[in-house]
């Protein structure tokens, strides 16, 4: 049996920041690893706000408005940190993260189910105008009618991006009796009977409905636009529960005008209030068949609990362990225990020499090195050592003065 390890720093000294009501599940998580002083805030910090509360943070959690930037890096001294309690990782200065040595953490798989589900349900509801005739059963009016009401049975669905979502989707539409076909930049293994195209203008070109589940990068900014929207089928309907920028909403709102589309819906945007309550536009206001949601694509009981157990569990293991498995930064590694050792984590620039330093500055000293593991990344180098217990203290003032440290620390 593996020896039970001690963390070298009084766990309730750690200082936890979690912003945007996490989920419970993380926070009781937390504190049943023994991390009492947890500070949990319902709403996103502005970078003025957040500069003053994180001098003293070791660990950060927060979700999709919480903006990290440089400023803020610079001011947390004592970050080691950062859980993105959602999805993408955007919203994170990642280069400045990196170059401070800080690890940043996501829960990519977490509410795949909640996406791929709702999409599904919105796909039924758009294609049998379930919208318009609510409305007008609302406003007292009877319409049962089934012009222009279909089955998704036969129907093609077109996915924009074949990634954890976007093959989670194509199971579902195969099982209710539709034909997927896709498009990915870069060739993806079909789930089913799914079909790969190389050309996106041929999937929209074919699809009675097209969902998108792409990131957010430079390739994809407006990759739905008024040129795009002419290459889909007549008729055809949009869904877009990716990213905001994908899709431009002017040249979306035209193409439903002009009925070249049946319908949309659209649950990201490229601007969005900051908080519940707030006012919000769009262009697709006011329009037909039309279904506009707030960000809540993985907005379920389910999903909030599984990423916050996920990121939650990557932290701790972090903080007690060194294990990054799932880094957006710092390289991953994924470590096992060593009996009677002191583990200490030294992260450095990533340039020629740095391994030999530390293995000289140890040496010299009669410092035994029981185990030592190494990764980099085009920036940074990170260095897992387990040295002998009785002269851990010493090893970690050396390896404070090799040169290119940017952070060095015991665990265990």
């Amino acid at each position: 049996m593996a020896e039970k390890k001690t963390t070298s720093y009084p766990k309730d000294k750690i200082n936890i920041l979690l912003l945007e009501n996490i989920s419970e599940a993380a926070v009781q998580n937390i504190k049943d690893s023994g991390y009492a002083s947890v500070k949990k805030l319902s709403g996103a910090l502005s970078e003025e706000e957040l500069i003053r509360e994180i001098k003293d943070v070791h660990l950060l959690g927060i979700r999709s408005k919480t903006q990290i930037t440089q400023k803020v890096l610079d001011a947390a001294n004592k970050l080691q940190a950062i859980g993105c309690f959602c999805i993408g990782v955007n919203q994170v200065n990642l280069k400045a993260a990196t170059n401070k040595g800080v690890v940043v953490m996501n829960a990519p798989y977490s509410n795949t189910r909640s996406v791929a589900e709702l999409v599904i349900g919105l796909s039924i509801i758009l294609i049998r105008r379930i919208i318009d005739k609510n409305k007008a059963a609302h406003e007292g009016i009877w319409n049962k009618d089934a012009k222009g009401s279909y089955e998704l049975r036969g129907k093609t669905l077109g996915i924009i991006g074949y990634g954890n979502i976007g093959s989670q989707v194509s199971v579902l539409a195969e099982s209710l009796g539709m034909k997927v076909i896709y498009y990915d930049v870069v060739t993806k293994l079909p789930l089913g009977n799914a079909v790969q195209y190389k050309h996106m203008k041929d999937v929209l070109s074919k699809s009675d409905i097209v969902s998108l589940h792409v990131p957010e990068t430079n390739q994809t900014k407006n990759l739905i636009n008024k040129t795009t929207l002419k290459q889909f089928k007549k008729g055809a309907i949009l869904l877009n529960y990716a990213r905001g920028e994908v899709v431009d909403l002017d040249a979306l709102r035209q193409a439903l005008l002009d009925k070249h589309l049946s319908g949309a819906a659209i649950d990201v945007f490229p601007w969005e209030p900051e908080k519940n309550g707030d006012r919000f536009q769009t262009p697709l206001q006011d329009l037909p068949n039309v279904i506009l949601t707030p960000h809540i694509g993985g907005s379920t009981e389910e999903a909030q609990e599984n990423i916050g157990a996920d990121v939650s569990n990557k932290l701790v293991q972090y903080l007690e362990g060194g294990t990054t498995i799932g880094s957006h930064t710092v390289p991953e590694l994924a470590l096992p225990v060593q009996e009677g050792t002191h583990r200490i984590l030294h992260i450095h620039k990533n340039v020629p020499g740095v391994l030999s330093q530390i293995n000289t500055q140890l040496s010299k000293h009669n410092i035994n090195i029981l185990g030592q593991y190494l990764k980099t990344n085009d920036q940074i180098g990170y260095v897992v050592l387990d040295v002998d217990s009785k002269l851990s203290k010493k090893a970690v003032e050396l390896l404070k003065e090799v040169k290119e440290t940017i952070k060095v620390r015991m665990v265990y």
